[in-house]
């Protein structure tokens, strides 16, 4: 190819109006050569790359404006398919409803930097969306791609350990939004030999890591947060160890909320260790409950804790309680008691633990659980083994949760069982040792005449 090929082809792209964003989106829909399309995509790149803010958003509004479907177009196919279906008129069918915007994406896609530039560009869309709602359907396609674009096909695991480049290293401390990573030092013993850290890589994407998990090598099920990332802790014989702790899962790249990879990544780090470490036979996470102090507070939705439904969850503990806080209400003791959890801890264990059973099981938001790590683990076949009452004392945990954990628990041969069952029945597998209060809860959640949450769909 002669030099400055690309440049002169640009050139007579750019025409009379080259310098146009709208011009140049059209041009690239209706180039046919490879070439061509590439160079037409660099330069929108490079237009959308230098454009503020205001201007950013008057071309998320022009994509969503001017390259939806043609509506009449999709009301054609559709009657042409209910007169005559086949495979001829649902080709037609489905390519009039796909938007324009979609083949545009992939076609910019083709570029340097193309996909991380789709990637950047649904970040900042899902930040306007609340005040721009009509960017919802940018949003839409760009997610629809991504599930196809960061399929497990494309996906590369690699373990991070010490000797990973300081480059990535320092990826890792920016990227670590569940437990801050406090410095080299702490980073340090978290890949010590008792730990285990894997990420996953996209080839779009060089060295930006897309995903990645901290897992602790331990004796027994962990039920406290401390001794995990405790610097100062013993480093345990990887070959003493019988648990793998998942303590820490973080998605690295906001454009990429909602693509579902997370599970991919857990079950082949499970086959991972399972490899390295024969003798390991529990592999469990100590999971955050994100939510659980907005989700109290939050009373008036039917979904919700009511204070109705407070009060009858609050039945066994109500004496104690009451008794604590010098008061005569229960739903009125306990929030009173909560401002300072601490040192109410004997008082506060047990119910805060039989609410959170409520909260993990039954408390719903738009249709969903209300909790997004419960939904992603349970989603991924995990069992709801365990809830642990002030194991997470740093400020964040307290905060969140009043200090609570929760292990939940993958078996194997029973993933996919579980998947099912939670996708399709909004079923919940607990162990034998929530069994008997899970029942309670459900019971005490219940409006008279109301199908109970836990055997709804999702």
């Amino acid at each position: 190819m002669p030099p400055g090929f690309f440049e002169n082809l640009l050139r007579l792209l750019r025409g009379p109006r080259g310098s146009d964003v709208s011009f140049l989106c059209h041009k690239l829909l209706s180039e046919r050569g490879e070439a061509s399309q590439t160079v037409v995509a660099q330069e929108i790149i490079s237009a959308y790359q230098q454009m503020n803010p205001e201007k950013r958003l008057e071309f998320y509004q022009l994509l969503c404006r001017e390259f939806d479907p043609d509506h009449a177009a999709i009301l054609h196919a559709a009657a042409d398919y209910q007169r005559a279906p086949g495979p001829v008129a649902l080709a037609a069918l489905t390519a009039a409803v796909e938007p324009p915007r979609q083949e545009l994406f992939r076609r910019i896609n083709t570029a340097f930097h193309g996909t991380e530039t789709l990637v950047g560009m649904r970040a900042e869309a899902l930040t306007l969306l609340k005040r721009h709602r009509e960017l919802a359907a940018l949003d839409t396609d760009l997610r629809h791609l991504f599930r196809s674009w960061f399929n497990r096909g494309f996906l590369r695991l690699e373990r991070v350990n010490w000797q990973t480049s300081a480059h990535m290293l320092e990826k890792l401390i920016r990227y670590e939004s569940v437990h801050e990573i406090q410095g080299w030092p702490d980073l340090r013993r978290r890949l010590e030999a008792d730990r285990r850290c894997f990420s996953f890589f996209h080839p779009a994407l060089g060295d930006e890591p897309v995903i990645f998990v901290e897992v602790a090598l331990t004796k027994g099920m962990a039920g406290e947060l401390e001794p995990l990332l405790d610097i100062r802790a013993p480093v345990l014989p990887a070959q003493q160890a019988d648990t793998a702790i998942f303590y820490s899962i973080n998605n690295c790249l906001a454009g990429l909320r909602g693509v579902p990879f997370g599970n991919f990544l857990i079950k082949h780090v499970v086959e991972e260790l399972a490899g390295e470490f024969p003798k390991l036979d529990c592999y469990a996470t100590l999971s955050p409950l994100p939510r659980f102090a907005r989700a109290l507070s939050e009373n008036e939705s039917l979904d919700g804790f009511t204070r109705d439904r407070l009060r009858r969850l609050l039945t066994d503990f109500a004496a104690d309680l009451t008794s604590a806080a010098g008061r005569k209400d229960p739903v009125d003791a306990l929030f009173h008691l909560l401002k300072d959890p601490l040192h109410h801890r004997e008082a506060l264990a047990e119910p805060l633990c039989h609410l959170a059973l409520a909260y993990l099981t039954q408390a719903r938001r738009e249709g969903k659980l209300y909790d997004p790590v419960a939904t992603f683990h349970l989603f991924n076949g995990a069992k709801l083994e365990r809830i642990n009452p002030f194991s997470n004392l740093r400020p964040y945990g307290l905060k969140d949760s009043f200090g609570l954990t929760v292990n939940y628990r993958y078996f194997l041969e029973d993933l996919e069982e579980n998947h099912e069952r939670f996708v399709r029945q909004g079923e919940i597998q607990v162990s034998r040792g929530l069994s008997q209060d899970l029942r309670a809860v459900t019971a005490a959640w219940q409006i008279s005449g109301e199908k109970p949450a836990a055997q709804k769909k999702k």
